[in-house]
């Protein structure tokens, strides 16, 4: 008997082993069972096919991604070229790394650009082996143009091009990076920041980027470390861009003056007020935008942000580094009301995204793993929409630790944080912190067709598995993970 149970047991563990390796070629689509989010009856079919299948033969009105594309032909407003490549870069005297850059830099040259403007980004993959891809984060593209290796392109190997294109509809602070082996690629240096302003331009006297990264370690401003200057007039006002591009929460904080959060994650808060002695934790991904006045008389402002800092003034101003506040603004209740253009009490789908952890196999790894309610990658749920629905979505985390949960091709309206109703000026995000033991109601309109990541921005915790999708029904992809394929949006 005892021989018997050990059989057992063992073959049941090989049997879980067996069945959670990943195959050599399969499609996102046939990820997970559908959630319909309450509906009665779901349009998709293709998901329900095996992994080494797309799936059943396409409905009347299935759309593939590659058609979802940008529809206004012409001349681009504004062309881009960049090129990718592996290269030894000195960050500060004394670190010097082996990073990506692009075009020689990291981070890579700030595209901006005019709200209206046709936008065309070429990326030329030079030396970076594993292929790399340009993913827009924050910025709604169509879905085509989203930058998912697997999912919505084919990785761009060495010697290879591919050309992005989208009408800059929104305008404000987001940034560009890659999406194929990005727990990798990220946090060595392929990455730039996007920025797009109204044609009428900004309120402020100077626009100031302020884009944040780690490299071995070291806290950067702008690819420089330590205090940065930048010469801003006496009693004149600066808005602030903060990129954080770690996998990581960054406070943020102003000393020698009050300051004011304009922006978050690209959309402007209704009335904003003056924060003094608070700071602003910015999720990995996430952005803000700060309106600084520069003291009079000749001092200086300092953005600090732990280890680097930009300095706002006079030529030749200072002010003295300060610690990070104890205190830090709330968006729950951070500024003004203002109406929203649907209604988020009576949604169309109602998903639960519920973090956790579990035991069990992923690709054949032993371990405590991520979960989606209770499922392990890659049977996660597959969240499924319909054009135009109104969605509802409570994100709740017991596993232990802090999640960045990222949507591409959307921005989501915080509705309540553990059941307290949001009071402030709408709270929009595409980067939203959920630490241990948080919930959020969050709503968004299914506006964008096509099939989106829906994931933790800790990078890593995407390459173990903490990843799901939005999935409009209807809408299938020609393109394949797996080894044969070389794509690895993780």
């Amino acid at each position: 008997m005892a021989v018997a149970a050990a059989l057992l047991l063992l073959g049941s563990l090989g049997w879980m082993w067996l069945g959670s390796l990943l195959p050599s070629s399969y499609a996102v689509t046939a990820m997970g069972p559908p959630d319909l989010g309450g509906a009665l009856t779901g349009g998709h079919t293709s998901h329900l096919a095996g992994a080494s299948g797309v799936g059943t033969p396409a409905k009347a009105g299935t759309r593939d991604v590659t058609t979802l594309v940008e529809r206004r032909q012409g001349t681009p407003d504004v062309a881009v070229t960049i090129t990718a490549r592996q290269q030894r870069v000195t960050i500060a005297p004394g670190l010097t790394v082996t990073a990506y850059t692009l075009n020689g830099t990291t981070p890579g040259p700030t595209i901006r650009a005019r709200q209206g403007d046709l936008v065309q980004v070429t990326l030329v993959n030079e030396s970076v082996k594993d292929g790399a891809t340009f993913h827009w984060h924050g910025y709604d593209v169509p879905n085509a143009e989203d930058g998912v290796a697997g999912v919505t392109q084919d990785t761009v190997k060495p010697g290879q091009s591919h050309a992005y294109r989208f009408v800059a509809k929104q305008t404000g602070t987001y940034w560009y990076h890659s999406h194929q082996v990005s727990h990798e690629q990220v946090v060595r240096g392929l990455l730039g920041a996007l920025v797009v302003t109204p044609r009428e331009g900004i309120a402020e006297d100077a626009d100031v980027l302020a884009l944040s990264h780690l490299y071995a370690g070291k806290r950067t401003v702008q690819g420089k470390t330590g205090d940065v200057p930048v010469v801003v007039p006496s009693g004149r006002t600066a808005r602030v861009r903060v990129v954080n591009t770690d996998s990581g929460i960054m406070p943020v904080w102003v000393s020698g003056t009050a300051y004011e959060v304009v922006a978050v994650d690209g959309t402007e808060v209704n009335e904003p007020t003056p924060v003094e002695g608070r700071s602003v934790l910015v999720p990995a991904g996430g952005r803000v935008d700060l309106r600084v006045r520069v003291p009079s008389g000749g001092a200086a402002a300092r953005v600090e942000f732990g280890g680097a800092a930009l300095v706002l003034g006079p030529a030749g101003s200072s002010a003295t580094a300060t610690r990070a506040p104890r205190e830090s603004v709330d968006l729950l209740s951070y500024g003004s009301p203002a109406p929203l253009r649907f209604d988020p009490d009576t949604p169309d789908r109602r998903f639960e995204y519920a973090i956790g952890r579990r035991p069990g196999f992923v690709n054949g790894r032993p371990g405590v793993h991520w979960s989606v309610n209770g499922k392990l990658y890659p049977k996660i749920p597959m969240f499924m929409v319909g054009e135009g629905d109104v969605v509802r979505v409570r994100i709740s985390n017991s596993s232990g630790e802090t999640h960045p949960m990222h949507l591409h091709g959307h921005h989501v309206v915080v509705l309540a944080r553990d059941g307290v109703k949001a009071t402030g000026s709408p709270w929009w995000t595409d980067s939203l912190e959920v630490r241990s033991g948080e919930s959020f109601d969050v709503a968004f309109v299914a506006d964008n067709p096509g099939i989106w990541m829906d994931h933790c921005h800790n990078l890593p915790h995407a390459q173990e598995g903490l990843i799901a999708h939005v999935m409009y029904e209807g809408v299938t992809t020609p393109y394949r993970l797996g080894r044969d394929s070389g794509n690895s949006p993780e």
